[in-house]
């Protein structure tokens, strides 16, 4: 075994996965650079590190080394490499000349360069260590003498990154990966780090596998029947269920899953199912016997309460009445006896659902809903989940609209005296998940109306629960359902056609009007997709079941569209990298970022691939992607790994969006039901390609949904709550 100390002097990753950093020795007693005769090169997983390399770091490490020679000319260097060594440590240089190279280096601390760094120095000495462990106003005024606010905002955040590496270190230690490492230093601080020295499967609330906290808790030599494990065994199987959808589970469910976890141990599965809900993360409701999480069943009862507490509510009726006949006399054509049902049913009720599937007249009877609130003063608030679903609301109801993203950016709704009603009307909200509803509804005062529109037909939610239908359920809000499609001369015959799938039966034939089946073998989908989008690629989704199937289309439709687009090539770090994806590709993005106002499964375009550089208060940015709201994102490196080619994209992506033209390859699989038929072609606005096999897409059509098996404790709650 052989340690070393060194300074970074450069690094280079290989993908997102393998990191290469080299650098020159230091005397661990003093840091100071030795004689220069040989380097250090490390090369490992980046998971393995407490902290992403950077030039000006000190390292230790140790472990097997292997020796090289370097000959540049006439001069020999020894290079000292080390291929994932056993200990690996990184330091924050303390002495002046290695700290000023390294915040002048270190791209954390943004905006100060090698001038401000040495002032910094001669200003303040060893002190600044003090000063940065401190954040005071007095400390920042200090600082303030030298540099701009911005800057001394990032030299704070960048040394708190830096002064938490005795906890990054540990961590590294035990294998906790470095994706969690940065979570729990940068947002929780050391009695997170203490909680997990005494119970190391806290770490299962950061996202690491029970198996892995299994080998760090024997590491840390904690039996196989502690409590803790136990409890874990229950959690872990219950954040599983999460993952498909559920909100809560029962023993039927759970019990596998827990036996599973302990390594098919029926005795200690027993004991976990019995005692485990005690450690605070989920609780056992003896008299339903159900296990729920303690997150998911606090956010279910927020919002059971509150749409209950709104359903006592009743408007004034003879203020109602004028206000909905003067709506409907402005309308050009009679309202059906259902239409009209459900106008009256969103004025008389504070909290109120409108249903039904395409062509049913969802629109028409909201937007004379709206148009009869904003004669009674009301403020009215309207948000889909998607870009293109707020732009199509907006086009639809004529008021202002905005994604749930960019809802929540903004500031709580609360009546004043200036605006003392408000209306707030959730459009597709059979795609609003538990989460999301919670953090609606924690946003608004208890006092803002709510209309919710959508169809409970369609897929569920990508997120856990599923909100509208268990609202519908539970038979305690009032709801209007709208079942009649009515046709029209010129219609695509779309509204006829998903009406006639969603009973589970076939239409008399699979092309009609607006759809078209195109009859294609297996091994011919893809060329069949792509041939079918170069047809008309501006307005044209691909939507798909698998991330396989999406893949692969992308990069046939990349290759025959736009082979010859700028790539997005830029420099980090000193090396020349690049996206393969090029200036007109369309792009989505796959994770929510709402501080930007972007969520996973928004769609925008490549409008620009140019590579601005860091400069002095402001970060690099790699190109600029025009959202289908026509708002422009640049896309800073926390983008680089979230964003795809959106030629084809999944259906849950596409969930709460309308697209002119579709292209729907059909295959069987664990996904593809009923459901996902239906919410597939009502996705559509004029014009819809269905490419497979016709007794698969039979087959499909006639399997029951998998929403029905979801397990949601929403409608139970609302009972609960009445």
């Amino acid at each position: 075994m052989n340690e070393a100390y060194f300074r970074v002097t450069s690094c280079q990753y290989t993908g997102s996965k393998y990191a290469i950093f080299t650098g020159v020795p230091l005397r661990p007693d003093s840091y100071l650079i030795n004689s220069g005769k040989y380097i250090v090169s490390v090369q490992c997983e980046l998971q393995a590190l407490p902290v992403k390399p950077a030039i000006g770091q000190h390292w230790r490490v140790n472990g097997k080394r292997e020796l090289k020679t370097i000959t540049s000319g006439s001069y020999e260097l020894e290079q000292h490499v080390y291929e994932s060594p056993d200990e690996m440590e990184c330091t924050l240089p303390e002495t002046g000349e290695a700290l000023i190279r390294f915040i002048a280096s270190e791209k954390d601390f943004t905006g100060i360069g090698e001038s401000k760094a040495r002032a910094l120095w001669d200003a303040f000495g060893k002190d600044i260590h003090a000063m940065l462990q401190s954040d005071t106003s007095e400390h920042r005024l200090q600082l303030r003498s030298i540099l701009s606010d911005v800057s001394v905002d990032a030299l704070y955040e960048g040394y708190a990154k830096y002064k938490n590496l005795a906890s990054a270190n540990w961590l590294t230690s035990l294998g906790v990966p470095m994706r969690i490492q940065q979570r729990i230093i940068k947002y929780h601080d050391e009695g997170t780090i203490k909680v997990i020295k005494s119970n190391p499967y806290a770490l299962l609330g950061f996202g690491v596998p029970f198996a892995d906290i299994d080998t760090i808790a024997e590491q840390m030599e904690m039996g196989k029947s502690s409590p803790a494990r136990l409890a874990a065994a229950v959690e872990g199987a219950l954040r599983n269920q999460i993952k498909k959808g559920h909100t809560y589970s029962n023993h039927r469910s759970l019990k596998p899953e827990v036996v599973k976890l302990l390594g098919g141990d029926k005795e200690l599965a027993a004991e976990a199912l019995t005692h485990g809900y005690r450690n605070g993360q989920f609780i056992l409701r003896k008299e339903t016997g159900t296990y729920h999480p303690t997150a998911q069943i606090m956010m279910e009862s927020v919002v059971a309460k509150r749409l209950i507490a709104l359903s006592k509510i009743k408007a004034e009726n003879d203020t109602v009445f004028k206000a909905m006949v003067a709506a409907v006399s402005e309308l050009p054509y009679d309202l059906t006896k259902q239409q009209i049902k459900a106008v009256e049913s969103s004025l008389t009720n504070t909290v109120s659902c409108i249903t039904g599937g395409a062509g049913t007249g969802k629109t028409t009877v909201l937007r004379t809903v709206l148009r009869a609130y904003e004669s009674l003063g009301y403020e009215i608030h309207a948000v889909a989940l998607s870009g293109r679903a707020a732009m199509r609301l907006h086009e639809s109801i004529g008021f202002v609209t905005s994604t749930v993203a960019r809802f929540l950016l903004k500031d709580p709704v609360i009546p004043c005296l200036a605006k003392p009603k408000h209306l707030l009307v959730i459009d597709e909200a059979s795609m609003i998940d538990l989460p999301t509803m919670y953090q609606i509804i924690t946003h608004i005062d208890p006092s803002v109306s709510i209309v919710f529109t959508g169809d409970p037909d369609q897929l569920p939610p990508i997120g856990c629960g599923k909100v509208l239908s268990d609202i519908i359920e539970s038979g305690l809000i009032a709801t209007v359902k709208l079942d009649i499609v009515k046709r029209q001369e010129g219609s695509t015959g779309i509204p006829e056609y998903s009406a006639t799938i969603n009973q589970g039966a076939l239409p008399e034939s699979l092309s009609i009007g607006s759809i078209t089946f195109h009859e294609t073998h297996v091994d011919d989908v893809v060329d069949k997709c792509k041939e079918l989008y170069a047809e008309s690629p501006h307005n044209t989704q691909i939507l798909g079941a698998t991330k396989a199937l999406v893949h692969t289309v992308n990069k046939d439709c990349q290759q025959l569209i736009n082979a010859d687009g700028a790539r997005l090539q830029f420099t980090m770090d000193g090396d020349e990298l690049f996206l393969d994806i090029r200036e007109g590709d369309p792009i989505l993005f796959t994770k929510n970022n709402y501080k930007i106002g972007i969520q996973n499964g928004s769609l925008g375009r490549l409008t620009a691939a140019v590579f601005t550089p860091a400069e002095e208060d402001d970060a690099a940015m790699f190109g600029v992607v025009t959202l289908d709201t026509g708002e422009e994102i640049q896309i800073s490196e926390d983008l680089l790994d979230c964003i795809e080619l959106g030629y084809a994209i999944t259906l849950h992506k596409a969930q709460g969006s309308q697209f002119p033209r579709i292209i729907v390859p059909v295959e069987k699989g664990m996904i593809t039901d009923r459901a996902w038929i239906y919410t597939a072609i009502t996705r559509a606005e004029s014009e819809i390609h269905l490419v497979g096999r016709a007794n698969e897409f039979a087959e499909i059509v006639k399997k029951t949904s998998n929403a029905n098996r979801r397990l949601s404790f929403l409608r139970e709650l609302l009972q609960e709550a009445a």
